[in-house]
């Protein structure tokens, strides 16, 4: 995962909260270019300023994580199952049949390879 889409990741958990760099920053006794940097990709938080991070964000490790930690796509499934449940009938249909289309291309392609 590349720092810069860490960053667009964190950069939207804090708008889904209606929150500026700047009360972010003040909430968590950070500077407002820190915050800045870690949301271009530019630095990456240590240990303690991602706790910091997340905590405040109301968000887990594996939302930030999901794409490189094997069993963060666990949580991503779960979350997806989520959205997926909360839509109108038809919409949940849409999308798994969809879903089922794409799963079933991708193990034709992954028998072929065998």
């Amino acid at each position: 995962m590349t720092d810069k889409k860490f960053g667009n990741r964190f950069k939207a958990c804090r708008e889904r909260l209606g929150l500026t760099q700047e009360e972010l920053a003040a909430r968590i006794g950070l500077s407002v270019q820190y915050i800045s940097y870690v949301e271009r990709g530019k630095r990456f938080p240590r240990y303690d300023n991602m706790v910091l991070l997340l905590n405040e964000l109301k968000i887990s490790a594996d939302e930030v994580f999901c794409d490189v930690v094997d069993k963060s796509m666990e949580h991503r499934a779960s979350y997806l199952s989520e959205k997926l449940f909360a839509l109108p009938s038809d919409e949940k249909e849409n999308i798994l049949d969809l879903c089922e289309l794409l799963i079933q291309q991708a193990e034709k392609r992954n028998t072929k390879g065998d």
